[in-house]
């Protein structure tokens, strides 16, 4: 492992994140904000969890314009886009985990699941849905994470784990799902197939794994701790390959493998955070606003959105090559 000082480009190198422009949003009904984000690349629409107002906002990003707001979803923390057109919402206030289509005026179905859900992460062979619970400590074994059979529309497992979980993905080579979990600071391994087991856990060196995401040609997670500490890690041994020091505590973090980028958010000071992953190291700090946790990211068009809580709006980047 090592602990490696910024690596900065040189004055006058170019920018990654070049700002296209604001979409502005519902104001929030309540306190809450946003919270994670997907796109649907086909259509180029974003998915975002409006927490504050319990739905998810739309918006069509090649116009720039908010589309609609698909309601009653409470206390929605997470959203993913499957194949098939599918979007997939972790309902914390509901113990729900909310299914829809992207078609213009959704119906949504739901599934009961375990305590406050919230990370999500897709397995696109078996049509199996990971979802990370928060749980609650009062509750006894509510840290759990559940497998959903999407096709069946029910849940077929469940596993409890040894603390709170944060965000989690699913690695089509090793055919396996990594969750984080916040206290103890750990990434577990956890089979897609069945039985549905914990493969492997991996003892985290900072507090609070937040943000996940993976580079899979390269085999490489990449971990965002509350430390203020971003981690790479081997995704097949656990090994801890590199540390770098982050702005502040981190939330969402993207991977985009066409450019080999990482981008960090933190919403205190509220900046993104933006890695080159080839030789990891930091390429710019891009303002947002205070309390921006979290972003969006659309690989078809490079396209990073950050969402501002204070001014209930999307900040629009475009990532240049």
């Amino acid at each position: 492992m090592s602990t490696a000082s910024w690596r900065t480009w040189p004055a006058g190198a170019d920018v990654a994140l070049r700002h296209l422009g604001f979409v502005n949003l519902p104001p929030h009904a309540k306190a809450g904000g946003f919270d994670h984000a997907a796109v649907h690349e086909p259509t180029g629409r974003v998915y975002v969890a409006h927490t504050a107002n319990d739905a998810v906002d739309v918006i069509d990003i090649t116009e720039q314009r908010y589309v609609r707001s698909i309601p009653d979803l409470p206390a929605v923390a997470g959203a993913l886009v499957a194949e098939a057109d599918l979007v997939f919402t972790s309902n914390r206030g509901q113990n729900t985990v909310g299914l829809f289509t992207t078609c213009d005026v959704p119906r949504v179905e739901k599934i009961a699941v375990g305590t406050r859900p919230n990370g999500l992460a897709y397995d696109p062979r078996r049509g199996r849905l990971l979802v990370a619970h928060v749980g609650d400590p009062a509750i006894a074994s509510s840290f759990t994470v559940s497998i959903i059979d999407v096709r069946a529309r029910k849940r077929v497992a469940d596993v409890i784990v040894a603390g709170r979980t944060r965000w989690a993905v699913y690695d089509p080579v090793s055919d396996a799902f990594h969750i984080n979990i916040a206290d103890p600071p750990q990434i577990i391994v956890v089979e897609s197939g069945d039985p549905v087991r914990i493969r492997r856990v991996v003892a985290m060196p900072h507090a609070g794994p937040h943000g996940l995401d993976i580079d899979v040609a390269s085999r490489r997670l990449f971990c965002a701790c509350d430390a203020g500490v971003l981690v790479a890690v081997d995704a097949d041994t656990g090994k801890v390959l590199e540390t770098h020091a982050i702005a502040g505590v981190p939330d969402v973090v993207f991977f985009n493998a066409r450019l080999a980028r990482l981008y960090v958010a933190i919403g205190d000071p509220g900046v993104i955070e933006v890695f080159d992953t080839a030789v990891l190291g930091r390429r710019e700090t891009v303002p947002t606003e205070a309390g921006a946790h979290t972003l969006s990211f659309d690989a078809t068009r490079n396209i990073v959105c950050a969402f501002l809580p204070q001014t209930h709006r999307a900040a629009v980047y475009e990532d240049r090559a």
